[in-house]
């Protein structure tokens, strides 16, 4: 008898790594593409809507209005839509919130406003405020007389609004009701920032950031002017002279970098970009895909690139983040999606080696991670390998401060994290200058950047009428 712990074991054979990636176009058919890239949650009907109004308590000191970056009165919005009063709701939600439209569709409602409502404190489910302000909103934009802001006064004050995303949209939105003239400069070729470039698609269909832009132009006294980068065809200095003001709401043009050799080879690639190129495909049918994905990172845009890549037909789309579950930037819907999705997530992982093939990246090496005694993340030494056909680096980004400075100094004084710091009126060091949005520290959310654009907007004011 042979001892099979001694008998000589034939080697396992592993199948050969494909030399070429399998990456293309039209995966799927015209019916799929529509499907899987049209609204994510059905609006709510009028019989619905005044249904789930009525499960508010109206309660007087409502934490849900503590938890909206905005302030937005959610008990009075919600009780106008319980009596059919639709353009009082939203002249509550808009009043407060002028991309209450966008930030109903794409706000982690899970983890502000509805995770603040006291039903949750009743084993019940919250009330479902997202999609109440959703339905107010749309409700007002579908009416003849749905503009209702009017302009105070010409002040004469001109002020240039640096970033057409929400930051920079509700600052000069705001500063335009307030009687002033603004000029916006963007540096694309269309305004409505993260919105319109770097939101899912299924999130924002039917080009809605264009349609909230052109609901926020329509009030009047809003220059908009494109291809116009700060640092390159406009500088802080120049405007700083020519206007009377100045807000800046660039955002974070900078994508961190993995730091692996091998990160230039063809298949790697920015997550940010492939998502702004998305969005703008006229096709979707003509954007090519790898039919296998793998995702860096543990934020809302990791999510967003996995998503929709499996919508576009990946056959594999595997999302690896370095730390727990826990630990996420994505909130526990977004990650929940993804899974209902047919994404795989992979925890305590980090990105080792990237390995190519005639110039493409074909495997990506992992190295599995753990926590030491002292809290510090550190590898194991223990790795595996997934192939791949394209690699989306979704590990953050910052903000690129060269456009803020001159002569190789900082105009603007620039935070321990490398951001534009601010006062509480979300004015800069310079007296004349005011910011918002991701370019500051804070809340990297579109409801947050909203209320920067207003709260500095409303400083200015106080600023040139004193």
């Amino acid at each position: 008898m042979t001892d099979s712990s001694h008998a000589a074991k034939t080697p396992i054979e592993m199948p050969p790594v494909p030399e070429t990636p399998d990456i293309a176009a039209g995966r799927l058919s015209p019916e799929e593409y529509k499907e899987n890239f049209s609204d994510l949650l059905p609006a709510l009907d009028r019989r619905r809507a005044i249904i789930e109004a009525d499960r508010c308590y109206f309660c007087y000191d409502a934490p849900c209005i503590e938890a909206c970056p905005t302030g937005i009165d959610i008990p009075s919005f919600i009780h106008k839509i319980s009596t059919d009063n639709v353009k009082g709701a939203a002249t509550d939600i808009l009043t407060a919130n002028i991309m209450g439209g966008a930030c109903a569709r794409v706000c982690p409602v899970e983890e502000l406003c509805e995770d603040a409502c006291v039903r949750n404190t009743q084993n019940s489910q919250p009330v479902k405020i997202g999609r109440l302000q959703r339905y107010a909103v749309d409700g007002l934009m579908q009416r003849d007389d749905k503009q209702i802001f009017t302009r105070k006064e010409p002040t004469g004050k001109k002020i240039a609004v640096i970033g057409a995303g929400p930051a920079g949209m509700s600052c000069a939105h705001r500063l335009a009701t307030l009687g002033h003239n603004v000029v916006v400069f963007d540096a694309k070729t269309k305004a409505g920032g993260l919105n319109e470039y770097g939101i899912a698609a299924y999130k924002l269909p039917d080009d809605f950031a264009q349609k909230e832009i052109d609901y926020i132009l329509s009030i009047g006294g809003i220059e908009m002017r494109y291809e116009h980068a700060l640092g390159e065809k406009i500088k802080l200095e120049e405007l700083r002279r020519d206007f009377d003001a100045v807000f800046v709401g660039t955002g974070l043009s900078g994508v961190n970098k993995l730091g692996l050799d091998g990160e230039d080879l063809k298949g790697v690639e920015n997550a940010v970009d492939y998502i702004a190129a998305l969005r703008q495909a006229k096709d979707l049918s003509k954007l090519p895909v790898g039919r296998k994905i793998v995702v860096i990172g543990g934020g809302n845009t990791a999510i967003d690139i996995a998503i929709q890549t499996k919508r576009l037909g990946a056959e594999d789309v595997t999302l690896v983040y370095r730390r727990g579950e826990d630990d996420m930037n994505a909130t526990w819907h977004e990650q929940e999606l993804a899974q209902n999705n047919g994404v795989v997530i992979k925890h305590w992982a980090q990105p080792k080696r990237l390995i190519g093939w005639n110039g493409h990246v074909r495997q990506i090496e992992f190295e599995y991670t753990q926590l030491d005694g002292s809290g510090k993340l550190t590898g194991t030494g223990d790795t595996f390998t997934l192939l791949v056909d394209t690699v989306f680096k979704a590990i953050g980004q910052h903000f690129v401060p060269s456009p803020v400075q001159e002569g190789g100094r900082d105009l603007l004084t620039i935070t321990p994290k490398g951001k534009i710091a601010v006062n509480e009126d979300r004015q800069t060091s310079l007296d004349n200058v005011w910011a918002g949005g991701d370019c500051i520290e804070g809340q990297d959310l579109t409801v947050a950047a909203v209320e920067d654009g207003k709260r500095a907007a409303i400083a200015i004011d106080r600023a040139l009428s004193a």
